[in-house]
């Protein structure tokens, strides 16, 4: 494993991509879509068979506080776990990995959590003992999963299931054909988009939650900072089915009640909160994506500021959220660079209306290399549907820019993560500037209130480095191959159009006369 950084958020992902390819070599010739559920199920097994396992031995040895209370079920969901009967306790699997009928253990094990635990009710994988799954292999995953602490008390304060389950989404996801990056949001990234909001109390929602990161870490942040969990309320969805069960397990673990519905749903074809207005929204929606069906909604209630590209998702996930906006929310999101500058397919008008109307706040440029599974450019909106004199000063003419390309520092040869100075010197600018008592000023290359004239000037561009005085090289917004293939997308649907537009006039030529 690589040595972290003392300063950095404790993420370091040498010991995941080391379990990967360990488990990478144990897939034989089964499909990745099969194989995650085998690899994800037993993680997820080992992380609350460690969590109750510290619960018990906790009891075991003070057996004067907990007289007669080493199985009582009750006494651990006292303490915030789950119980976990004996069958399904990893000693007792790992103790048995080598034995044909493992597989058969392992159901009953995932059966028997599921009967004791109702909020995991058909959220859990149940198919080990098929004939096809080789059990020789299985036993050597238990065997290596066990070399790795998940659910005791330093591995939660770290996160290490979110993080191992992630980068394993991730790894899947790009083993299956598809672009990884909307599995995962950096931890670093999260408590910005979190300490920037400040979502102490009201209504969160996230409209693409993948794996609950979010919610976590604003439930974190209530906690440190003396509030109560009880004073806030979460909302989401997510339309991967693998990644909705992951977050029902994460919000599970960690005892947070959220409303993230019935079943996995694609956000734009299937809201799951028509009528919610969120006080914060917090997200990191899947970037660039080509594919999500806007031709099939174009009259939809949500384009208030104009009708997004059907290819390209990114401005749909703008209005989205803003119409789930309450009147004094507050939303900040991720998204790809390219959404700063675009003018393909009416997103520069699209832009440029929601500058007129004042709801933009605040955009971040991030700097490269955070994320684990894609290399596109990346930043930060803030979009709040009240910048007038409330409960922040009025700045409803201007927009706060921050170029934080020069930050972060890397943890691996590969991904780079914002330190906590880092998170403070931009949560600490961006607060200075909204806040009625605050005391910002501009500094040269890093931040910028700009009034929203200026940007008119800069015809409505939103890229930091324009407005900070930046020395920094302006980076392509995206990838070669993100960038041709989003851009084949965009001609294929004005070719579309265009086609559309000649068959109309053509049919109104005959009507008239003419062409016959």
């Amino acid at each position: 494993m690589a040595k972290e950084n003392k300063k950095s958020n404790g993420t370091n992902i040498g010991f995941e991509e080391t379990l990967w390819a360990a488990a990478d070599k144990m897939r034989n010739n089964m499909d990745p879509a099969e194989y995650k559920h085998v690899v994800l199920g037993l993680i997820f097994l080992k992380y609350i068979s460690d969590s109750f396992e510290e619960i018990h031995n906790k009891i075991k040895n003070d057996s004067e506080s907990y007289e007669g209370q080493e199985e009582d079920r009750d006494a651990y969901l006292s303490e915030g776990v789950f119980w976990v009967p004996q069958v399904a306790r990893w000693d007792h699997l790992k103790s048995n990995a080598k034995k044909p009928e493992i597989g058969k253990m392992l159901d009953d094990a995932m059966i028997a959590i599921e009967k004791d635990n109702a909020s995991l009710k058909g959220v859990l994988a149940k198919n080990y003992a098929r004939p096809d799954l080789d059990k020789v292999r299985l036993g050597e995953l238990i065997d290596m999963i066990s070399t790795i602490g998940l659910g005791d008390k330093e591995s939660r304060s770290k996160d290490i299931l979110g993080r191992v389950y992630e980068y394993f989404l991730g790894r899947f996801a790009g083993a299956e054909g598809k672009g990884g990056g909307e599995f995962f949001t950096p931890q670093s990234v999260v408590k910005l988009l979190v300490g920037m909001l400040e979502p102490y109390k009201g209504r969160i929602y996230d409209p693409c939650c993948g794996s609950g990161g979010m919610f976590v870490q604003s439930e974190k942040f209530v906690e440190a900072h003396g509030g109560s969990v009880h004073d806030i309320a979460v909302y989401g969805q997510e339309s991967n089915p693998t990644t909705w069960k992951l977050c029902k397990m994460n919000l599970a673990i960690r005892g947070i009640e959220g409303n993230i519905g019935a079943h996995n749903a694609d956000t734009f074809h299937d809201d799951l909160h028509k009528d919610l207005k969120a006080d914060f929204i917090l997200a990191n929606p899947p970037f660039n994506i080509s594919d999500w069906g806007g031709e099939r909604i174009k009259d939809d209630v949500r384009w208030k500021y104009g009708v997004p590209s059907a290819g390209n998702a990114n401005y749909a996930w703008i209005q989205h959220m803003i119409h789930h906006l309450a009147p004094t929310g507050i939303a900040g999101f991720v998204l790809a660079n390219g959404s700063l500058s675009s003018n393909t397919s009416g997103e520069g008008e699209i832009r440029k209306s929601l500058i007129q109307n004042g709801l933009i706040d605040c955009i971040v440029a991030m700097p490269a290399q955070l994320f684990y599974t894609t290399q596109i450019p990346a930043c930060l909106w803030f979009v709040s549907r009240d910048r007038y004199n409330h409960k922040f000063r009025d700045r409803h003419d201007e927009i706060l820019f921050i170029d934080a390309r020069k930050m972060g520092t890397m943890v691996t040869r590969k991904n780079r993560e914002l330190t906590e100075e880092d998170l403070e010197k931009i949560t600490g600018v961006y607060h200075s500037w909204r806040n009625k008592d605050g005391k910002y000023e501009d500094v040269k290359g890093f931040c910028r209130a700009s009034k929203i004239d200026e940007v008119e000037k800069n015809s409505f561009v939103l890229t930091p480095g324009r407005y900070v005085g930046t020395d920094f090289i302006e980076e392509d917004d995206e990838i070669f191959e993100e960038k041709m293939k989003r851009l084949t997308s965009e001609l294929e649907e004005q070719f579309n159009e265009s086609r559309e537009l000649e068959k109309r006039v053509s049919e109104n030529l005959r009507k008239i006369g003419y062409g016959s």
